[in-house]
């Protein structure tokens, strides 16, 4: 018999490209500036486009299934969602290389640190989330991933105010708040997919 196709699973397939594309985004920040960014840029787009098939292969497979475990909509959201998650990161490296950016702070690297640990964790709430009516960890790795988002606001709270209080080129205010703006919509697509996750659980319970 055939296997029957997971949205589930495709969730995950989905989101593991945000691992991809933040290990990417890591390995550009360790070696900056001797790196070279179009190379980067060209890997990243081709996981970002790689998580797109993958999101359009089930949406394809959405419009033949007689009966979706949950509603075509939640599906549709979520993947869209997800999707969103990489797409967040890969526009991190577009803009570093768009605003041409000559350095790298530190809190750049620890921003991209906790953006990996909140990747990680909305993967391990998608693999709970087929179980989602026994599950015991679901529920952990969805306030995990808003714990790690609150450490994100910091990051970004932090980060601005000091780029504020510390610097008066303009030009630099301006590249870099872009930048932190960046970093946070990482964190808050994240946060945006644990949200739905756990919305959809309380619908169907």
């Amino acid at each position: 018999m055939k296997k029957r196709y997971s949205y589930f699973k495709a969730f995950v397939d989905i989101a593991s490209y945000s691992i991809k594309a933040v290990t990417i985004l890591k390995e550009t920040l360790s070696n900056f500036p001797n790196v070279n960014l179009d190379e980067k840029l060209t890997i990243m787009h081709e996981a970002e486009h790689t998580a797109d098939l993958t999101k359009h292969d089930l949406f394809h497979r959405l419009t033949k299934e007689f009966l979706p475990p949950i509603d075509r909509e939640d599906i549709i959201q979520l993947a869209e969602k997800i999707d969103d998650c990489i797409d967040a990161i890969e526009d991190v490296l577009i803009n570093i290389c768009i605003l041409n950016l000559q350095t790298i702070s530190q809190e750049f690297i620890d921003f991209t640190n906790v953006i990996e640990d909140c990747c990680k964790a909305l993967i391990k709430a998608l693999e709970e989330f087929e179980y989602y009516k026994k599950s015991q960890e679901l529920a952990n790795w969805i306030i995990e991933v808003n714990r790690l988002e609150e450490i994100a606001d910091k990051l970004y709270f932090t980060g601005v105010r000091k780029l504020f209080t510390t610097t008066y080129d303009p030009h630099k205010l301006l590249v870099w708040k872009e930048i932190y703006d960046s970093f946070e919509k990482c964190a808050d697509n994240c946060e945006i997919c644990a949200n739905l996750i756990e919305n959809i659980v309380l619908k169907n319970s």
